[in-house]
């Protein structure tokens, strides 16, 4: 990639700068960096922040990008072909970059029937939920659970979609929780470097054996450590 002429104006100003410094650690470097790029042309107008590694190598990163230490991570499995219909949840919370707590429960779906693809995917039946609590109850533990918390799902569209559903089937207010998606972040931090981008590959990828896939808690746990990696 080519530089313009500002371009290489900037970066001479910036390493006759770095020349002057008398301390030139590795920290001294990081904050010398930071504090350049920042008040930077490119940066003040696009809202982008360049960052120069070498002459060939150039990245821009958001401002407002930060890693997300503490979150929620949640699955739903769901009886059939409605979004309402979630027999299973779980749900994992992550402080600091570390899984604290987690959740698990069965939920009485609604409408109260199961499909057969539905029953291939995740193995449970109409016996396993029979005397399940519905899900008002089951969301009653989790709401002070997860409160403050953004929520993070691996499809997160999906995941989204069935708590929107089950709010409004039960004429609950929804709070507006604010999701974050692992398979986006997947598809932009491995692109083709993944024969896929699937719950399990993308675990695997992040160093995580998921061995009990389509069991809500254990896909809780892997898009729990998708995300302290990704996001």
């Amino acid at each position: 990639m080519g530089f313009g002429a500002t371009s290489l104006k900037n970066m001479r100003k910036f390493y006759e700068a770095w020349s002057e410094l008398e301390d030139k650690s590795a920290s001294t470097l990081a904050e010398f960096c930071w504090n350049s790029i920042i008040s930077s042309p490119l940066s003040r107008i696009s809202g982008r922040l360049p960052v120069f590694f070498s002459e060939s190598s150039y990245i821009c990163i958001d401002k407002d990008m930060k890693s997300m230490t503490d979150f929620t991570a949640i699955d739903f499995e769901t009886a059939n072909e409605c979004l309402s219909s979630v027999c299973s949840v779980g749900v994992v919370i992550v402080r600091d970059g570390q899984i604290v707590d987690s959740f698990y429960s069965l939920i009485h779906p609604e409408p109260e029937y199961y499909k057969w693809f539905c029953q291939q995917v995740h193995g449970l039946t109409e016996e396993d939920t029979e005397e399940a609590p519905v899900f008002p109850y089951v969301w009653e533990k989790i709401a002070p659970k997860i409160e403050g918390l953004p929520l993070v799902a691996h499809n997160s569209q999906f995941d989204e979609g069935c708590l929107k559903a089950a709010f409004r089937v039960y004429r609950m207010d929804y709070p507006e929780y604010e999701f974050y998606d692992t398979l986006s972040a997947s598809r932009k931090h491995f692109g083709c470097g993944l024969p896929n981008h699937q719950l399990q590959t993308v675990a695997a990828a992040c160093g995580y054996d998921l061995t009990r896939h389509h069991h809500a808690l254990a896909d809780a746990e892997a898009c729990a450590h998708i995300a302290i990696k990704l996001l």
